[in-house]
């Protein structure tokens, strides 16, 4: 089976670190990314009224089942088809109401465009992450970062979060 990434080249250590970039929780409280050092981190770009938004329960589950070796890390986004226009006490009440959410989330930022946050710019360019330039598509795009701090892989929408494409990485 081809490689997702073999097509692009070899991966190199990233030219700056994941775990520099500044982003706030949902509660607009500073989160240190270097505290997840030595776990994976799922990065799941997330909105309230999209048809992936049932992907909640199963990113809850993949939480809860793999806690001790991931982070997952939702971060709210209304780029795409404004599905995410909440504020962050909707956005955290419907997650917890709907589907139980306990992982963390991030404040509301702009993934793509000429406001892209730092940690998608990381995400998404080979230049800042040694691995590859993907764009996000739409809502509940997946990155998953080792636990050394290099980007893995990135998975559409349509994988689903207990997919073993995720999985395998965290056995």
């Amino acid at each position: 089976m081809l490689s997702f990434f073999s097509k692009s080249k070899a991966q190199t250590e990233p030219s700056e670190s994941i775990y520099n970039i500044k982003i706030n929780s949902l509660q607009e409280q500073p989160i240190d990314l270097a505290l997840f050092k030595g776990k994976h981190i799922l990065f799941v770009n997330v909105a309230s009224k999209c048809g992936f938004t049932g992907q909640y329960e199963d990113l809850q589950k993949l939480h809860e089942t793999y806690k001790d070796k991931l982070v997952v890390i939702g971060v709210p986004c209304n780029q795409f088809g404004d599905q995410e226009p909440g504020t962050f006490k909707e956005i955290e009440t419907f997650c917890k109401a709907n589907y139980g959410v306990t992982f963390l989330m991030t404040e509301k930022i702009d993934i793509k465009g000429t406001n892209q946050h730092p940690l998608y710019q990381w995400l998404t360019k080979q230049s800042k992450n040694g691995k590859t330039d993907s764009s996000v598509k739409w809502n509940f795009q997946k990155y998953l970062v080792s636990p050394k701090g290099q980007l893995v892989d990135y998975y559409f929408s349509v994988t689903k979060p207990l997919s073993e494409k995720i999985t395998k990485h965290l056995q």
